[in-house]
């Protein structure tokens, strides 16, 4: 297995840019991926947000139970998507 610094080495880099870059694309795709499945989350219910989605189970629109899965699914994939953007943002 390449290390770090072996592979920025023969990448012409510092390591640091490495691991910064690295991470960028790591983080960038994770988040295509967690908004893809929000997007297809809040279609599928035809919200924009988890809070819409809650207030729309309130008022009956959707049986909890069978929206229950998703709700929280829909909770931890924006959670996620708050953590990955913060992270993008300090590198």
């Amino acid at each position: 297995m390449a290390t770090l610094e072996k592979l920025a080495k023969d990448l012409h880099m510092k390591p640091n840019d490495l691991m910064r870059e690295s991470l960028e694309v790591f983080l960038g795709r994770k988040l295509k991926v967690v908004e893809a499945e929000l997007f297809l989350l809040a279609k599928r219910y035809g919200v924009k947000d988890v809070f819409e989605f809650d207030k729309m189970v309130r008022e009956g629109r959707f049986h909890e139970e069978d929206a229950f899965e998703d709700y929280f699914n829909f909770d931890n994939l924006e959670a996620e998507r708050d953590l990955i953007l913060e992270n993008l943002e300090k590198i």
